[in-house]
């Protein structure tokens, strides 16, 4: 039933992968996602002040559905946003959750602009009901000022997005472990169960300690860069396909650009 339900949306991909020459070709049916971690706080040391245009350049070559965004300031959703509706010429729904300051107990600002710092995303609007939730993790890295949060986008087809703790790779561990053990499955029982896709910046690898592995539960398939970027899709999506989308240099991270099948019946 939600396959049948995010269908309407999900057709509409047919015509933007015959303009994708080169790259994998999608399912009849399929979410496009993009990954992004853009770097545009403007005081971390990989902030180059071109990354939200590259980001931009990128929605238009290679016209995801969604786009999940880690270390952005909150204007940017909206700049995305207006990007990726001029690309399929229809509404869009967003997303941002500020990741909480410790020491001042408000937002995390970006220093080039002084909004809210966090995490977002955008995507093509749904075409049944759709609810945006976020909220912050219970551990943190004690040290990182920076605490992190997670958001998802609840549709027929769940999308998450996290930004993980940085500098402790025990507490980026123990956030994991709370998403998957806690957060995803209270959704699920709160608002019935969907096929979910999770996407972002854990800093964490796959396959050296601390290992995702270790808090990625049965019932999801793995994609990543190699690094500290992940793709988790459960095993009721079809088998997923990704490729690494180039920056050009705006930011520390490549993009990734992931395609899920859709099962079931239509």
């Amino acid at each position: 039933m939600a396959s049948r339900r995010w269908y309407l949306l999900a057709v509409l991909l047919l015509a933007a992968g015959a303009l994708l020459g080169g790259s994998v070709v999608p399912p009849d049916r399929a979410v496009r996602l993009l990954q992004l971690n853009l770097c545009a706080s403007g005081q971390a040391g990989c902030y180059t002040g071109r990354s939200i245009d590259e980001a931009a350049r990128v929605i238009r070559d290679t016209r995801p559905d969604v786009v999940t965004l880690n270390e952005i300031c909150a204007g940017d959703v909206e700049t995305l946003g207006a990007v990726l509706a001029g690309v399929h010429g229809g509404a869009v729904t967003s997303g941002f959750r500020a990741a909480p300051d410790r020491p001042s107990g408000g937002p995390t600002r970006c220093g080039r602009n002084g909004q809210e710092y966090g995490i977002g995303l955008v995507a093509r609007q749904p075409t049944s009901a759709y609810e945006v939730v976020g909220g912050r993790y219970p551990m943190q890295d004690p040290v990182d000022p920076e605490e992190r949060v997670w958001l998802c986008l609840l549709a027929p087809v769940d999308v998450c997005t996290t930004h993980l703790a940085g500098f402790d790779p025990q507490a980026a561990l123990h956030q994991c472990q709370h998403l998957f053990g806690v957060t995803l499955p209270a959704l699920h029982r709160r608002s019935g169960y969907r096929p979910t896709i999770v996407a972002g910046d854990l800093n964490l690898r796959y396959g050296a300690p601390p290992d995702l592995r270790d808090c990625m539960p049965a019932g999801y398939r793995w994609l990543g860069d190699g690094g500290l970027q992940h793709v988790l899709a459960t095993t009721d999506l079809a088998v997923p396909s990704m490729r690494g989308v180039d920056l050009a240099r705006s930011t520390d991270h490549p993009g990734l650009l992931v395609t899920v099948g859709l099962t079931g019946p239509t």
